[in-house]
This record gives C-alpha cells, structure tokens and sequence, in this order.
C-alpha cells in the first residue's frame, strides 16, 4: 500500500522528508567510516596492489534520457499505477506493480504484469498476477512487488494488508514462481516481516515496500518499518535483513550501527536505517562492489550508494531529475544487479527507473521512464568485482589476450581467436584480474579433433573444448578426425565460447 494515499498530513511530512534527503543522505545510525579489510587473491601469481577504499568519489553523468509519456498502464479500470518492479530478463524487460482491477477479486490493491522489448515499451496489455488471499495478514492488499530470481525460481516480495484501515497493518509477504506469472505464497501464506512497533508514530503504515537483492548467496531485503526505532518523526527509515533463505525462516541477520548480526526474530529493535525515504528501490553494482538506492527527493530519485558492509559511501549521490509520485523501480537484472555496461563494464552504470508520474483521483499513476549513465565508477579493483567482465578480453602480460570465463582467465596466443567468441575487448588491464586464477592457455597451432557429426573441438591439456570450424582455422589448428566413441571419451572444459 503507497505511503502517497496516506492523509494530507502525512503528505506534507513526505514532503518535508523531500527536502532534507536532498541535502543530506545521512540516515539514523550512519557509522563513520571504517577502514575495508583488503580482498584476499586467489592467484597463484604475486598478489596484486590493492586499490584504496572508494570514498564520495563524484561521478559524472551523462546520456540523459526520458520516456515522451506513460509506458506502463493498468488495463480495463484500473485506477492507480505505481511501484514497479522491473527486470532484464532474457532479452526482455518484465515489469510487476501495484494496482487495483475490479476483475481481479477481492477488492483491494493487485499486482499487475507486463513486458516488453525495452524499457521504453511497448508493453503487453497488463494482467493481474497476485491479488490479496481474502484471510491472513493480506486478505485484501496486495502491492509493492520486489522480485530476485534464485537459481531457477523467483522469489517474490510483496506488501500485504488485511483491510484499508488499519493500526500499523501492513507486513511483507513472499511467494514464488518458475515464471513470474504463477505464484505460490510462501511460509504458510503468513507474513515474514512485520512491524517492530519500536515507536508508535502518527503515521500508521506499519512494514512494507519492500526490495530485494541476491547477493553472493544471500537475499538482502530493504523495507520501510514506520514503527522503527531509528525512522525520522514522519515514519520514513529503510532497513536491511539478510538470509541465505529467500522465506526468511532462519538464519536471518539485522543491520545495526555495527554491521549484520544474527536475530531470532524478523522484527527485533530496529537501530539503523540506510536512507531516510519511503518506497525506495535497490540493486548491486558488481563491478564496484557497491548497493545503489533509488529514492525519491525535490527534484527526482536520488541515488545513494552503500559499500557492501555499510560502512562508507564509495560515491557522491547523484540525481535522475524529472517528475514524480511515487517510489521508482529500477532497471535490475533478475538477480537485482545493475545491468553490465558493454563498452565500458568496470567504469559505466545505467541508472534508469519506472516512476508513477501523476497523482489522479484515486492515487500515483501514469507511469513513466527516466534515467542516465554515471561514469568513473573505478570498478573491477578486486577479483569478485572482476567477475563482472565475464566473457571480455583484456591484455595479458604476455602481450597476449586474456578472457576472463566464470571468475577464471582464459590466455589466447592469437587475439582473433580471443575476438571471435569475447563479448567485448577492452583496451587497459584492470587490476582485479590480477587475482583470477589462469585456468588454461590457447596456444596457437593447438591440436583439434572432429567427431563424425563435424563438430569440432580443441585438445588444451587433455581437454577437450568444444568450438567452431572457424576458430579451429582462425587458431592454425589441425583437425584430425575421431570416432564418436574417442570424441566422448574425452574430458570436457566448458563452453567457453557461449557468450
């Protein structure tokens, strides 16, 4: 449920809440910053320089961009559109938000699906996918849908309310789905975070609007909680949970004023808040090991960014300026990680988000797209942060060409072997390859089989990697001839070339 359909006053306390996070990113509990314990290398060679800590480096921004009117739209009499949720997903851009359809019992808010070829649109015509359970915690409210995809499931969260007026009634919920069309609620159709009720406030919202991350094998989950401990008077604060399990069941940790530490319950004191906002959104910047999150403010979202122990600010925040009405949904992977910037991976971010832009008769809606690219970013420092340039060639110290595969290296002799199947070259060495492992080397004239079928593979220490005719040609390769049962007898490397 929007925090914007909340009564005038609380409308005015938003307001003010707009202009101090505009000049300030401080939240209650901020720490000052400590120092980050450098990156161990895997290498095997010597252990690269580390780079020093990221601290409010201003970043510049380019290629502004807007959508010319709404993209995404409730169909039939839906009345309101806001809060989306939106994914790169292959190839296509999936967006979830918060509705409401008559068709679509019962009465209350719904969470509609679209997609479509970019984020510009055009969308498919608008379904609903998740409405409220008619018992439980979100008997009639259903809203604020935040998706991750954990291995070949995604998981969704989502606000729930049992009824319109309530005392602090709203608590998160999740349910799962193979396709992010048919959902399954989850933990028994009850709710997983609930209000902490730290300090009843005027504004009686409760726990909700919430967004998750997937993060090196935890789902983090940021939340407004009006009931918080460190929120601002007007109820807006932003709290992370964390938890190897997407449901949230058990090993929970809390972030306080000293890190994540476990909890036995999801709604203890809430001590620290990230972000003094309402209905934010966030994603994982891999390349500089960095959250980024979108809130609202003056004159459009703010981005803030967090280092990944929430101990220092690695960048200015920036602004995506334009209209608004309601929290943005930021463009994500389904992972809920910025999307990789091809040219330029370690030092280029899009930032582009869906925002209702019209406050109508019965709440936010009219939906449209805003955003830009952040450059100097200084990213892929570190061997994690260098996983993102899976696929990409970049100089060796041999003066040969390396393509980094699966957070390994891959060394080519011949730099139109490596361009042939490499995503994308890049003209400098960033320093965390340095401290990914060199898992094997190309040389040219290596010796190629084909099996009877003529596919066609090269022998790299006794492996057998299968590629095309043409790199086997490109390579200086002789191709000799074996029998499907030779051809299988051999130890595979994985398909490398698959960008």
């Amino acid at each position: 449920m929007p925090l914007s359909r909340r009564p005038p006053a609380l409308l005015a306390a938003l307001a003010l809440l707009s202009a101090v996070t505009a000049c300030t990113n401080a939240a209650v509990g901020d720490p000052v910053g400590a120092p980050e314990e450098p990156q161990t290398s895997t290498s095997t060679k010597k252990t690269p320089q580390a780079a020093p800590p990221r601290n409010k480096i201003r970043l510049t921004l380019e290629n502004g961009r807007q959508s010319a009117g709404t993209v995404l739209a409730g169909s039939g009499d839906a009345p309101y559109n806001y809060a989306p949720a939106v994914m790169v997903d292959k190839g296509r851009i999936r967006a979830w938000w918060c509705s409401q359809l008559s068709a679509a019992p019962p009465g209350g808010d719904d969470i509609l699906y679209s997609d479509g070829p970019s984020v510009g649109g055009p969308f498919s015509t608008a379904i609903p996918v998740f409405s409220g359970s008619g018992g439980s915690f979100d008997a009639m409210h259903t809203c604020d849908p935040s998706l991750v995809k954990v291995g070949d499931k995604y998981f969704m969260y989502y606000t729930g309310a049992a009824r319109d007026n309530h005392a602090n009634g709203s608590s998160v919920g999740v349910a799962s789905s193979f396709d992010g069309i048919t959902w399954t609620r989850e933990n028994g159709g009850q709710s997983i975070v609930a209000p902490a009720g730290d300090n009843i406030r005027e504004n009686t919202y409760g726990a909700g609007q919430q967004s998750a991350v997937y993060v090196d094998g935890w789902v983090y989950l940021m939340f407004t909680d009006t009931t918080g401990l460190a929120s601002h008077q007007n109820g807006a604060g932003q709290y992370v949970l964390r938890s190897r399990d997407p449901l949230f069941t058990k090993g929970v940790e809390a972030l306080g004023q000293q890190g994540f530490k476990p909890v036995t319950s999801n709604n203890q004191p809430r001590t620290r808040s990230v972000v003094e906002a309402f209905s934010a959104d966030w994603m994982w910047i891999e390349a500089v090991s960095s959250f980024a999150i979108a809130h609202e403010t003056d004159d459009g979202t703010t981005v803030t960014f967090w280092n990944k122990d929430f101990t220092r600010h690695p960048f200015e925040p920036v602004l995506i300026p334009g209209v608004w009405e309601e929290g943005p949904g930021l463009v994500r992977t389904p992972e809920g990680h910025a999307p990789v910037d091809l040219k330029d991976p370690c030092g280029r971010v899009a930032l582009d988000v869906l925002r209702g832009t019209f406050e109508g008769p019965a709440g936010p809606t009219n939906i449209s797209h805003f955003g830009l690219d952040a450059v100097g970013m200084k990213g892929c420092t570190t061997g994690p942060e260098a996983h993102v340039l899976n696929g990409y060639a970049v100089p060796s110290p041999e003066r040969t060409l390396d393509v980094v595969i699966g957070g390994n290296v891959m060394r080519f002799e011949r730099r139109s072997v490596a361009e042939k199947f490499a995503r994308g070259v890049l003209s400098t060495r960033p320093l965390g390859v340095d401290s990914l492992k060199l898992a094997v080397t190309v040389p040219a004239g290596a010796p190629a089989v084909a099996n009877p079928q003529g596919e066609v593979g090269l022998l790299l220490d006794d492996k057998l990697w299968v590629v095309t005719a043409e790199v086997a040609a490109l390579n200086s390769s002789k191709v000799t001839p074996v029998s499907a049962e030779q051809w299988t007898r051999y130890q595979r490397l994985p398909d490398l070339a698959r960008r």
